[in-house]
Order: C-alpha cells, then sequence, then structure tokens
C-alpha cells in the first residue's frame, strides 16, 4: 500500500543501465566456476606445511559451493554440481555432500571494510528455522523458535561485523560488542530507540564515537551524563529537525536495506536442525550477500 504520509515524492535517480549489467554480472558469478583456473596453485599452498591427510579440494570450490547453498541448492545437489563440472570442464575429483557439508561450516565468514572512517548502522532482525510456514505453526502449536541477527553495515550498505544467535541474543550488548571490535575506524554509529540506553550512550562516549539513537518518549532529561544530554537536545530540537541535522535517515541504508535484500535473494529461513549450524546457515546468506555486493565494487 503506498505511504500517503510522505511528503515529497520518491524520485528513483538509479542508472539502470549500470543497475541491469549488475543484476546479470550476479548470475554470472553463481555460475562461474573460476574455482578451476587455480585449482593445482590452490592447493598446493593449502597443503604447505599441512600435518596430516593433505586437502584435495580448494577453498575456492568451497566457497563457490557455498554461494549455491546460500541460494537454495542442497547438499546433495552441490555434489550433482560438482560432478556435472567435472563431466564437462574436468575431469577433476568431485567431492562428495558429506564433506561439503564439513567444509561449508569450517569457512570463517569475514566482512572487509576499506573504508579509514565508517559511517555505520546497527540494527537486527529474525530468520526463521524452517520454512514450514505460520499455519502449521499455529495449528499443531509447533514451536522451533528462530534465529536472530544483529548486523553493523556502512551507510553504502556494505555488512560491517554480524552476530547471530538464538531468540534471547541481547542485541543492544551485541551492537555494543561490534562497536568496540570496530572503534578505531567507527565515526558515527546510527540505531534506533531499542538501543535507547545508558551503557551504549556511555561507550560511544569513552570511544569517541557519535551516537545517532532515537530518543524514547519517556526518556527523562534529567542527569548530566552523554544520554541525559542527547535527551535534552532531542526534545528541544523535536524528532525531524534532529533526524535531519544527525543524518538519522541512513538507518535504513545500513540495516534495513540489507536484511531486505538478503531476505528477498536468499530466503528468511535456515534450514539446520542443530543450533550451531543454524547460526552458520544465517551468517551464510549474509556472506554470500556481500559477495555479491563487492562484484559491483
Amino acid at each position: 500500500m503506498p505511504n500517503k504520509s510522505r511528503k515529497n515524492k520518491y524520485v528513483d535517480n538509479r542508472d539502470w543501465a549500470r543497475y541491469n549489467e549488475h543484476l546479470v554480472d550476479r548470475g554470472v558469478f553463481f555460475f562461474n566456476p573460476t574455482f578451476l583456473d587455480h585449482w593445482l596453485e590452490e592447493i598446493r599452498e593449502m597443503n604447505n606445511g599441512k600435518i596430516g591427510q593433505p586437502f584435495t579440494y580448494p577453498d575456492s570450490l568451497i566457497r563457490f559451493l557455498g554461494m549455491l547453498k546460500a541460494k537454495g541448492f542442497d547438499l546433495r545437489a552441490l555434489q550433482g554440481v560438482v560432478q556435472a563440472l567435472s563431466d564437462r570442464l574436468g575431469p577433476f575429483p568431485v567431492i562428495s555432500y558429506s564433506q561439503i557439508r564439513r567444509r561449508i561450516l569450517a569457512l570463517d565468514f569475514k566482512f572487509k571494510n576499506q573504508d579509514e572512517s565508517i559511517l555505520a548502522g546497527c540494527d537486527g532482525t529474525g530468520l526463521k528455522v524452517s520454512n514450514r510456514g505460520e499455519w502449521i505453526r499455529q495449528k499443531w502449536a509447533v514451536r522451533r523458535g528462530w534465529v536472530k541477527v544483529v548486523i553493523m553495515g556502512d551507510v553504502k550498505g556494505n555488512i560491517v561485523d554480524i552476530r547471530i544467535g538464538n531468540e534471547n541474543l541481547d542485541e543492544r550488548a551485541a551492537g555494543r560488542g561490534m562497536i568496540r571490535c570496530h572503534a578505531n575506524k567507527l565515526k558515527k554509529i546510527i540505531m534506533d530507540g531499542y538501543h535507547d540506553c545508558k551503557k551504549t550512550f556511555d561507550l560511544c562516549h569513552d570511544l569517541g564515537i557519535e551516537p545517532v539513537i532515537k530518543i524514547r518518549k519517556n526518556a527523562s532529561e534529567k542527569g548530566l551524563g552523554p544520554r541525559s544530554r542527547e535527551v535534552r537536545f532531542y526534545k528541544e530540537a523535536g524528532y525531524e529537525k534532529w533526524a535531519d541535522l544527525k543524518q538519522y535517515g541512513l538507518r535504513w541504508v545500513a540495516t534495513e536495506g540489507i536484511f531486505s535484500a538478503v531476505k528477498r535473494i536468499f530466503g528468511e529461513y535456515v534450514s539446520s536442525h542443530k543450533k550451531r549450524n543454524m547460526y552458520h546457515d544465517g551468517r551464510l546468506k549474509f556472506w554470500a550477500y556481500q559477495q555479491l555486493r563487492d562484484i559491483g565494487n
């Protein structure tokens, strides 16, 4: 339903020719077996100094399969993909689905940020733990919980860091943990009203980071600390002026836009049964999304 409260009509200024080309590049990226170009060199480097059974399959192959798993391929289908590539482009050894599972679970998903000064947002969302739908949950009183994801994203739409747990994950504590990890580059952190608490304001003050956190309506103006000063400024300026001065609207690009894109491209549920694997599947989705983002950078 259209938002009739919007003051100014939204104008889409995207370069559609470039955007369409980027979407085509994503399709190429999903099914481009570049791991074949450097298979032997990568294996030789991975096995240099390794004790025990040597690696047979390069990490680039596992990352290739990880992208397809995030897209919805099951493990046996991934073995079939490798088999088809080996028949057509090989021959090269075909990895089994059980080993695909072990290697994907062993991948270390890291998010690189090249900017020296980061303007970031922080927020959380949930992923369903199965695709069975809400109807059967209500009909049969089935409850499997859900996976909570808290991310830090920059205002360019890139993921900086991520924390994943069950529905009891403390979103505020997770946000403060990421702030500490990236304090040397973090210039400003933008958060919604859920993060309006003394601990977060005090941490940002101690680290020299500007907090842009929406103040709750019933917030007290009393006190001399960082939060109290921000409450007085917020109430004196009013929400609209405060949001304009603080660039609060950038939060949507840094968090909500990322959540929307990840769920749209890779789905909003995880299929694993063990908690550890559920968390890994959730991280895999966000890592895969960032790989697509990096294509155009």
